[in-house]
């Protein structure tokens, strides 16, 4: 596995990538990418953590697990390259970013662009094989993002936790909530968004609390 990842992550992580279920995790991995189709590409497994050094981080957008769908995964949750059909939710999110600030729909679903500002885009689960949904759950993913989660709660101050569906708002007992803003929402899935992720408002909400703390504003 050709992985790279950012230097402030590397050293706040140090004790996490020593771990013996991480040890473990990174044994399954080499053996699924040497038989198995996986999604993202070894090299972009830890794309999030690239674009976003812990020190930048200003928003925590949490997923479950990448797409696993060719070309699709690129190691930031919910984001696709350019050139992908934008996958049913991230559709739903610019749909709600149009509503909330009448920004249009963009010519990609590219979230660089987010992760690059300090939107961290992080899912529960790294990797995934081919078409095969969930399949590297419950292989020691969860740990390490959960210390992720904490760290940058730990670490940081000020930053707006988007927790969109159960799963996700599961993790809001790793956030110290005297220093952070959590705001939930049903996920933005077909199945689930009409219940009040469509008109939740959480882009505009975000800026305003970035504001309001001496903060820039991200340019969704």
């Amino acid at each position: 596995m050709d992985v790279k990842i950012e230097p402030s992550w590397k050293e706040v992580l140090a004790s996490a990538f020593e771990d013996e279920t991480f040890t473990n995790l990174v044994s399954f991995l080499k053996d699924e990418y040497h038989k198995e189709k996986i999604y993202p590409p070894g090299k972009e497994i830890f794309n999030a953590f690239w674009h976003c050094p812990i020190d930048q981080v200003k928003v925590v957008i949490l997923g479950q697990d990448p797409y696993h769908g060719p070309g699709q995964a690129h190691g930031l949750s919910f984001s696709v390259k350019p050139g992908i059909r934008f996958p049913p939710s991230l559709l739903n999110i610019f749909k709600e970013i149009k509503s909330d600030l009448g920004i249009d729909l963009p010519p990609n679903g590219d979230l660089t662009r987010w992760a690059d500002q300090g939107v961290f885009l992080l899912n529960a689960t790294l990797t995934v094989r081919a078409e095969q949904a969930g399949s590297h759950q419950k292989r020691g993913w969860e740990e390490f993002t959960d210390k992720v989660i904490q760290l940058i709660s730990e670490k940081r101050e000020n930053v707006v936790f988007l927790l969109w569906g159960s799963y996700a708002q599961k993790k809001s007992e790793l956030i110290d909530t005297s220093k952070h803003l959590i705001l939930k929402a049903p996920h933005p899935s077909p199945l689930s968004a009409h219940r009040g992720f469509l008109g939740c408002g959480h882009f505009s909400k975000t800026n305003s609390y970035l504001e309001s703390k001496g903060l820039k504003p991200i340019a969704w």
